[in-house]
């Protein structure tokens, strides 16, 4: 069996000088006048933050005191790039709605028009139907079969449109009352 510390002594000499030869050259502190080692990085300006000076531990924090990103921006320009951070500076669009793409809400059902934006006003709540048909023929509840066929008749005279010189606005009031009509006769609504 062979000693495992003599290997890793073999081993790391093999490679040493291959890593020695892969390590890059020494940079200097870009900080005017100062020859020291530069091991940190810095960005070169608000508008090339990936593109670093290389300095040394003294001139890299001096660079942080002073550093400020949004200088010389003013008050509107600085909320407007807050506000594009939210986004991290990509272009957005209304939800359902994508550039270059015509028929992207077209590929979805949308019935109550979330992805077209226009979302429905809230609606009262529903009155059940049989009350309604109850107050087109101006009845309550409780009412009874004659009194049902009573006000139909009476309504039906009202705004027949013979009665009415054909008035167009008095048929469709006679269609709903016909409609409550039937409706309130074949539900038994009575008492």
């Amino acid at each position: 069996m062979s000693d495992p510390s003599r290997n890793a002594s073999i081993d790391a000499h093999l490679i040493r000088p291959w890593a020695e030869r892969q390590r890059p050259p020494p940079r200097r502190c870009e900080w005017p006048g100062c020859e020291a080692e530069g091991h940190y990085r810095a960005p070169r300006s608000r508008e090339e933050l990936r593109n670093y000076r290389w300095l040394c531990l003294e001139h890299v924090r001096e660079h942080n005191r002073r550093w400020d990103y949004f200088a010389g921006m003013t008050a509107e320009e600085i909320d407007r790039h807050r506000r594009a951070d939210i986004t991290w500076h990509r272009p957005t669009w209304r939800f359902g709605v994508r550039p270059g793409d015509r028929y992207f809400a077209a590929s979805f059902v949308d019935p109550i028009g979330i992805l077209s934006g226009r979302m429905p006003r809230r609606a009262a709540p529903e009155q059940p139907r049989a009350l309604v048909m109850m107050r087109r023929l101006g009845l309550e509840p409780g009412f009874t079969l004659g009194e049902l066929k009573r006000r139909f008749k009476t309504l039906a005279k009202r705004y027949h449109p013979d009665l009415n010189g054909g008035d167009r606005a008095a048929e469709a009031r006679l269609r709903e009352i016909i409609e409550a009509y039937r409706y309130l006769l074949d539900h038994r609504l009575h008492a």
